[in-house]
């Protein structure tokens, strides 16, 4: 994947105040938070509403990925709207490597932040440093997929769905019968949902046989140029293609382009730019995807710390965003993220 191993959202996009260097229920392991000018909790100071939250960080999977670059913007105007304008605010890329995020997460701690907004790298690999910021008194919120170590709440697109609307699209299209690829992506918990969606629809229909679901894409362009030109080598007939995101699947329309290859439609997850442009095209093979909304899970995703920050759990730890269908029937009245 074409991604630097960590990227500082201040340096490349102009996201923050401040820099450092460098669908499952979570349980609700002490919902305290740290004032940054101390190392006392506030919630152990019995604060439930003059706490000011005054510092977030967000490390985030892949900011060469637009969807993070939206969520780090939202992550931004949020924290700046519930803190002011003085709010510092961190954002960084892990790049998906578990090492790096933990060290992130570890900064945000000797940074003292009141809220660090969460997108796992591995579910259970970050589970130790979850529980060390837990320890440090920290609100951390799970965004976009889940995590492990006890955080206080996740807000994520209901992945299942999404995998599920997509490949019953398939299979309705295809009346039943055909050939299919998965495109599949890094192991995080979202895009496992995805996988287990689509192959749940799929199973209903015998005659519709999939070809391969192990190729990682890397959730990439590249990646999806890369993997898909593979496929296209191994496999003769193809019918469809699921993919796991929007880049990949756009890449994986690259190559079939390359490849002359129109014998097949694919269809992706996320509602992306590209990916609407893509559908709209009338000559085109990228068919649907199922939307996500990048800019309301960050937002929600501070909202709710803040409103722990205050002494107010959420009555649910567990948030779904129910994910939509964007066909080139649609694709003229959304506009997308």
């Amino acid at each position: 994947m074409n991604v630097k191993k960590i990227a500082i959202a201040a340096s490349i996009l102009g996201l923050v105040s401040s820099t450092v260097i460098g669908c499952t229920n979570n349980s609700q392991n002490g919902n305290t938070a740290t004032n940054p000018d101390t190392n006392t909790s506030a919630a152990s100071k019995g604060v439930t509403g003059d706490a000011k939250l005054r510092a977030v960080g967000f490390t985030v999977g892949d900011l060469s990925n637009p969807f993070f670059v939206v969520m780090g913007q939202a992550v931004e105007a949020a924290a700046k709207k519930f803190g002011g304008n003085d709010v510092k605010v961190i954002v960084a890329s892990s790049a998906y490597d578990l090492n790096q995020q933990t060290n992130q997460i570890e900064n945000f701690i000797a940074a003292n932040t009141d809220i660090i907004v969460l997108n796992a790298a591995d579910k259970s690999g970050i589970q130790p440093a979850v529980e060390r910021a837990k320890q440090a008194g920290k609100i951390v919120i799970a965004v976009d997929t889940g995590a492990d170590g006890g955080v206080d709440a996740t807000i994520t697109t209901n992945n299942i769905k999404a995998g599920e609307l997509g490949c019953q699209y398939i299979a309705d299209r295809l009346k039943g019968k055909g050939n299919v690829v998965i495109v599949n992506g890094p192991p995080v918990e979202s895009v496992l949902q995805r996988v287990s969606g689509c192959e749940k629809v799929l199973s209903k229909y015998p005659n519709l046989k999939i070809l391969s679901k192990n190729q990682n894409a890397e959730g990439s362009r590249d990646g999806g140029l890369r993997v898909m030109t593979d496929l296209l080598t191994t496999f003769p007939k193809i019918d469809a293609v699921f993919a796991i995101n929007d880049p990949s699947g756009v890449g994986a329309e690259l190559a079939a382009n390359q490849a002359r290859r129109k014998d097949f439609f694919i269809v992706g997850v996320d509602g992306a730019p590209e990916a609407i442009k893509a559908i709209a095209d009338k000559n085109g093979i990228y068919a649907a995807t199922a939307t996500q909304n990048p800019r309301g899970m960050a937002t929600e995703a501070v909202k709710v710390g803040n409103d722990i920050l205050h002494g107010k759990k959420p009555s649910n730890s567990t948030i779904l965003l129910t994910p939509k269908l964007i066909t080139k029937d649609n694709v003229n009245t959304e506009k997308g993220w």
